[in-house]
């Protein structure tokens, strides 16, 4: 059995966002790139099913899609405990050109089990995991917060309001997990960081598909507006301000 992980490269979740001065793109500039932390619980889950189950799952992909400025986040997955990796070499545009772009290297492949995190942490887009299940024609688990593997059986439990379900489902699939997924979240150890330098890294050039939107500028919020100090014992001027000012009665 092998496992797919999909990775997106974010910001530190720390960053402070700055602009260009054309407002037409972030500037990177000193800005330190991770794994997206919900796709690196799934990658704790998969090396956690790898080290219980040695005899059945054989191999453990990373793959994402970027240019060569993400091979140092990519490698930090193989240093984890990841197998090998892949790389479409293309800048990331919207979901469906990433999940797109997935799909044209998996097809070929065969993993049986995909995991993708349930939101990336700089757009919080959440939708390349269901768009991928589409593109791929397989099945989809959202919200998956165990994943287990017994006897070549995958069972998974999904979050629902008040509780969670109980599912089994055919291979393969595209499970998206949230957090509780892992028991423990892996930390890459030197022997992990030597190992990961060897480690296949196969570049992929992209397939011709289209993204279906464009960013035409970014705009920072507001500042908050200076805090009014209103008197314990002048209503009046505190029902005033909510309802004309602040406009929220």
């Amino acid at each position: 059995m092998k496992i797919l992980v999909c990775l997106s490269n974010v910001p530190d979740t720390t960053t402070k966002i700055r602009l260009t001065p054309d407002n037409q793109s972030i500037d990177v500039t000193g800005v330190q790139w991770i794994i997206n932390p919900w796709d690196e619980l799934a990658l704790s889950r998969a090396i956690e099913l790898k080290e219980k189950n040695p005899a059945v799952i054989e191999k453990i992909t990373v793959i994402t899609v970027g240019n060569k400025e993400t091979e140092p986040t990519i490698r930090k997955a193989l240093a984890m405990g990841a197998d090998d990796a892949v790389r479409i070499n293309a800048e990331p545009r919207d979901a469906y050109f990433v999940a797109g772009q997935l799909a044209e290297v998996i097809k070929n492949q065969p993993y049986e089990i995909i995991l993708c995190g349930i939101e990336s942490s700089d757009h919080n887009g959440c939708t390349v995991g269901a768009m991928l299940s589409e593109f791929l024609e397989v099945p989809s688990v959202s919200s998956v917060s165990f994943l287990d593997v017994e006897n070549g059986n995958v069972s998974l439990n999904r979050e629902v309001d008040g509780g969670y379900e109980k599912i089994q489902t055919s291979l393969p699939f595209v499970a998206i997990v949230q957090k509780g997924i892992a028991l423990e979240p892996k930390i890459a150890a030197m022997r992990g960081i030597m190992a990961a330098r060897t480690k296949p890294l196969q570049v992929v050039e992209p397939a011709n598909i289209e993204a279906l939107t464009e960013v035409t500028a970014y705009e920072l919020p507001a500042a908050k507006a200076s805090c009014k100090m209103i008197g314990a014992d002048n209503i009046a001027q505190l029902v005033d301000l909510l309802r004309n000012e602040a406009k929220v009665i």
